[in-house]
Order: C-alpha cells, then structure tokens, then sequence
C-alpha cells in the first residue's frame, strides 16, 4: 500500500466524527496515560509495604466489587442528573479517592479505599457510553467505539512503561500522578463537555413510559446481551489472571509472560483502525459469532503451549476476537438502548464486566489449584463456542437500525455544543447520593438488580497472580471501555 494510500485511509477513519467526540478521545486518552492503581497495585502492596499475596488479593476483589456497586447506581444518574454531572462528580470523586488511596497505612484503611477507588473509577462508563451515543451518528458508531478503545490500549500502553519508571522511585507519586491527570480529565468536562442528554421534546415522547431498571431486567434480548458480555469478558480476563498464572508454573519468568501480553497491546495500537475499516459496515451477527469462537479457542490453544512464541501466537488469536469484539458489540449495546434510558442500560452492560472482572481471578485459582491450566483453557474454549451460539440466535430478526437521531435534527446535539463526556476512570458521585437515586429507581421492581451483590470473595484464590502478574487488579478499565 502507497503513502497516499496510507494517509487516505487515516482521514477516511478519523473524518466525520463530531468535535465533542474528540475531545471525549483526548479526555480517554489522558485518563489512560495516569493508569497506576490498576498496573501496580498488588506491587505497591506486596514489595513495598509487605503485605502478603493473599492480603493483595483480597484488595484486588474489594476493588472489583467497588465497580459491580457502582454500576447500576452510575446508569441511574446518568439518566436522571444528566451525563456531564455524573462525570464530573465521577472523576472529581477518583481523583480525590486515588490520591487518599497513596496515604493509606492501615490495611483496613487500605481496603476500604480501595474499594472506593474501584467505585469511583468504574461510575463514568455509563455516562461516556450514553454522551458518545447521543452524539455520534448510528452509521459512525461502530467506527467510534473503536477509536476510543484505541486510545484506551495507546494510553494503557505508554502508562504501563512511564509508571513503571515512576514506580522505582516512588510509588505515592504514580498515585498523585494519577489523580491529577483523572482531576485534568474533569477539567476537560467541566470547560469542554456541556449535556448531552435527549430531552424530551415531542409529545410521544413526553408520552414514553418512563424508564427504569425494571425495564432494563424485563428486556430479554437486552439482558441477553448483558449475559453474553459477562461470558465474553470472563474468556477475556483469562489474559490478565490465569495466563500469568499458567505460565509461571510452567516455569516462565513475570518479565517472559510481560513479553506475550505486550503482544496484545501492540496489535490493537497497529490494527484496531484497519481491522476497523474493514469490518464497519459487515454483518454485526456474523462478527460477533466469529470474535466468540476466536476468543474461545484462541485461549484454548494455550493449552498446546510450551514456549514463548507459542504463547504469543495464541494472544494474536485472542487479540483479533477482542478487536472485532469490543466496538461490534458496543454499537450493539447502543442500538438496542433506548434513547432515554441509554444511562440505566449502560450501568447493566457495564455491571457485566464487573461482575465478571470480579470473578474471573477466581475460577482461574480455582480451576489451576484443583484440575489443572488445561482445563481452564478448555473451559474458555466451551464458553466461546457457548458466546458463539448465544450471538447467532440472539440477532436472528434483529429489526434494522432505525437510528438514535429524528429527522428534524432534535435530540442531535450540534458540534461543539453536545460534546462528550469524559474518558474511563470516575466515580459514581457520592455513594449516598447514588444509593439514594437507585433506591427511587428500583422502588417497583420485583426483582431486586442487586442479585450479584452478594459475591464470597475468597481472597486466596488470586493470591498466585499477584507473585507473578504484576496486574492482577480484575476491574481493569483498559478491557471495559470500549468501555468504555
């Protein structure tokens, strides 16, 4: 391919997108760059204050569940305070609890802000989610979601190096580091973001149902979805906690498994645009039945591995999925979100990959302890060919998109006007406030969204990952965004 040919497909991917979407992207960006708590947190806790693994562990799902409450409760306000409120009290919130987090000498103390940072951090998913569909057009969306799940792994990319830098000499600076890019991030909100949120204007629309998480839980072919994320992202997570796992037992050094992540890394910076490209306006059930059976059997794979560059093989296969995976299925959360209700069912999608960031270190213990890495990956191998079939009976008679904006123009904000919202890593406000808010949402519920709530973490059973991973923290935001 020429140069020119080269330039030409750079404008064509980046061309068309709203104003308010860039600086969404830029916000994204920055967020990603101060990625710390997430990289080094189980080194911080292990090599500089002592602690050991399995009080690491215990940290890691304290934060995992911190993301699982805050979902439901981020949607809520989201919809009903507007997104750039939720934003900004979201990432104001992460700043201050990630700076706090840096001070923590207790080990209770520790954990409970722990808790809160993964809280805090997890709560403007929705928000971005819900801004970035009110202001891209339907036909860009796709092409949207993947830009800014670029900028997440380019940001995560150059953190994960620059941190590490900065952790050699002092980790209460990546904390205070973090928190002041997260605090630039609000800024960037507060001065470039206005709302974005529909009203309602027309009288139909006045006439709406309103819309709550009951809603949400009565939607079955939504819910389905929601269900076929969290089985997606449980396979996903496999690469930050069993993999590291598997291969330190098989005798592989942390700075070897380093050596086959960063692969992963590096082939969505050098193709999440082209594959992009190529797959935007193709088939949305085909591609999410293939990215299932790519990611399932990609990790499956892994259980024919015995060297380095097989075990890089096996995560360029996983990586495609994930490629393909990430902004097919987020176009696909979108279109089947109500324009009102887009906060509510982006805290659901979101919840699931919480849910699963929490319990993804612990079927990777539990199956390594008790049968063996071979049957974990074949037990990623059976949930990807389950993903598979669930996509392709899912979208059978999915009627056509029939897009997010009216004729007239009327819940389209104008350039400049309805820009985004900021990037990943912010807070759901104050737990008060949100609890409050929720408690109004699901008041005529009859199924309570909080099923999950009670998830027994046996802290122990990631304890391995963090020996060997240095990442083991199962909320990472660098897989949720695309997330978001």
């Amino acid at each position: 391919m020429s140069v020119a040919s080269l330039r030409r497909a750079a404008r064509e991917s980046v061309a068309g997108l709203p104003r308010a979407f860039w600086w969404l992207w830029a916000s994204t960006l920055v967020n990603r760059l101060g990625a710390f708590v997430a990289t080094f947190m189980a080194l911080y806790l292990t090599l500089e204050r002592g602690y050991s693994a399995s009080f690491a562990g215990l940290v890691a799902a304290l934060h995992g569940l911190g993301g699982v409450a805050s979902s439901l409760g981020a949607g809520v306000m989201t919809d009903r305070l507007g997104r750039r409120p939720t934003l900004l009290i979201a990432q104001s919130s992460t700043a201050a609890s990630v700076a706090l987090l840096g001070f923590m000498q207790h080990p209770a103390a520790i954990a409970a802000v722990a808790f809160l940072v993964g809280m805090t951090s997890n709560a403007s998913r929705p928000a971005v989610q819900a801004m970035m569909a009110d202001i891209v057009r339907p036909e860009d969306r796709v092409r949207a979601f993947a830009l800014n799940y670029w900028a997440i792994n380019l940001g995560f990319a150059i953190s994960a190096a620059g941190a590490g830098l900065i952790a050699e000499s002092s980790y209460l600076a990546g904390f205070l580091g973090e928190a002041a890019l997260t605090a630039l991030c609000a800024v960037l909100v507060f001065l470039k973001l206005p709302e974005s949120r529909p009203d309602r204007g027309s009288s139909a629309e006045k006439d709406e149902p309103a819309i709550g998480l009951g809603t949400v839980l009565r939607d079955r072919r939504y819910m389905g979805v929601v269900a076929l994320s969290f089985l997606i992202s449980l396979i996903f997570l496999q690469g930050s906690v069993g993999l590291p796992v598997a291969m330190g037992r098989d005798g592989f050094s942390p700075s070897d498994y380093g050596l086959v992540i960063a692969v992963n890394g590096v082939l969505i910076v050098a193709l999440q645009i082209p594959v992009t490209r190529f797959i935007e306006h193709r088939d949305p059930q085909k591609l999410l039945v293939i990215s299932g059976l790519l990611a399932g059997y990609g990790f499956g794979l892994t259980a024919f591995a015995g060297s380095i560059g097989v075990y890089a093989l096996t995560v360029c296969v996983w990586t495609v999925a994930e490629i393909i995976n990430s902004p097919t299925q987020m176009g696909l959360v979108v279109r089947l979100s109500p324009t009102h209700g887009r906060g509510r069912y982006q805290g659901m999608y979101t919840m699931s990959w919480s849910v699963a960031g929490l319990l993804a270190p612990l079927m990777a213990g539990y199956v390594i302890d008790r049968l063996g890495a071979q049957w974990l990956w074949g037990s990623c191998a059976v949930l990807g060919t389950l993903a598979a079939l669930g996509y392709w009976l899912l979208m059978r008679g999915l009627p056509a998109d029939s897009g997010a904006f009216p004729a007239d123009g009327g819940a389209r904000p104008a350039d400049g006007v309805a820009d985004e919202a900021a990037a990943a890593g912010a807070v759901t406000g104050s737990a008060a406030a949100s609890a409050e808010l929720m408690a109004a949402d699901v008041a005529p519920m009859a199924v309570p969204p909080t099923a999950v709530a009670p998830t027994a973490v046996a802290p122990t059973a990631v304890a391995p990952t963090a020996a060997v991973h240095p990442t083991p923290l199962p909320a990472d935001d660098r897989k949720a965004s695309a997330d978001g």
